[in-house]
């Protein structure tokens, strides 16, 4: 079967980019938008002025609104934000999606449910063929040709379908690794950005480097005891998708989560923070649903708890940080 043909939902930074490294890579690219005064834009400048600047969009992507035009797609990527994932589900006929590979691109888990984006798409389209793709990435990066490697994850019993679509869409831009543990590299995604915040915490209030990185060495051992516990293996957390994309949201200026814990931890609350303008990160709402799959399954999160307390305003930054190092001393692991 052949998979020239790719379906991009959604024309934010991410789907931009997508397209971009699809298009590169030698496929058709139809990027659909929310807004048809956008789609028309697109291929009528081939710009997109608001994420790319005055960088010029392949001739092969295409953009459409009418979702109708996904009959045509060999595979689809759904890029939305985690939170309205199941709600772009809905609006989408169902036989458009029904036995085709699903990529899910999105990092974050649904409030009230606690699922994740591929637990979303089975119960909509319980015949789609869910996809994660995931690792450390940024949009800009990607759309502008910087090299960049993530991972595929697929079901593990379609390993040869797994690796044609990680061939399909890479590039001497974008490198694909194929996985079979959708479970861990979807929590992986999701739970990074949780320590993401506490990481930019830690640098608002001046605690120091190796206070980051301690943190950073102890989410590893944390996410790894929930992926576990909840299905995944603990291979997935030494991937690109696991150690790779913790680092990298967990230190980097151009990660939403860093930033908007970073004024966290300058004594900001939350709502000052989007009063100032700035966007919601996605970490904000897994964090309170990380805490809760935590408690379900009953593992020891102290730094998915410290983080809830942040956000909570229940304590500051530094009396946390003191709570956690006077905590019962223990074998590292």
């Amino acid at each position: 079967m052949s998979f020239e043909n790719v379906g991009i939902i959604g024309a934010g930074a991410w789907g931009i980019a997508l397209a971009q490294a699809s298009a590169n890579a030698g496929n058709k690219v139809k990027l659909f938008t929310q807004d048809e005064a956008h789609a028309k834009e697109i291929n009528q400048t081939k710009q997109n002025l608001k994420f790319l600047g005055e960088q010029k969009l392949s001739n092969n992507i295409e953009a459409h609104f009418d979702k109708g035009q996904l009959r045509n797609s060999d595979i689809i990527l759904m890029v939305v934000p985690a939170q309205v994932t199941r709600i772009v589900l809905q609006e989408i006929d169902g036989v458009l999606l029904a036995n085709k590979p699903i990529i899910l691109c999105a990092k974050g888990l649904e409030e009230n449910t606690l699922m994740r984006q591929s637990e979303i798409l089975s119960s909509i389209v319980p015949s789609a063929i869910p996809l994660v793709l995931s690792g450390p990435s940024f949009a800009k990066d990607v759309a502008s040709g910087l090299p960049t490697a993530v991972t595929l994850a697929g079901l593990e019993n379609n390993n040869a379908l797994n690796n044609k679509i990680a061939s399909t869409l890479s590039s001497k831009y974008l490198r694909l690794y194929s996985n079979d543990d959708i479970i861990g590299i979807e929590l992986a995604g999701a739970l990074k950005n949780v320590y993401a915040l506490a990481c930019g915490a830690v640098e608002g209030a001046g605690l120091g480097l190796s206070a980051r990185a301690a943190l950073i060495a102890r989410a590893y051992a944390e996410m790894v005891r929930l992926i576990v516990k909840m299905g995944g293996t603990k291979q997935s957390m030494v991937s690109l998708a696991g150690i790779g994309d913790l680092t990298l949201s967990c230190t980097s200026e151009q990660s939403r989560n860093y930033l908007f814990g970073r004024l966290l931890g300058q004594g900001k609350s939350q709502q000052q923070i989007l009063d100032e303008g700035a966007k919601l990160a996605e970490g904000v709402i897994s964090a309170p649903v990380a805490l809760e799959l935590a408690n379900k399954y009953q593992i020891d999160a102290p730094l998915i708890s410290a983080t809830n307390m942040i956000l909570n305003n229940s304590a500051n930054i530094e009396q946390i940080v003191e709570q956690l190092m006077l905590r019962p001393l223990k074998k590292e692991g």
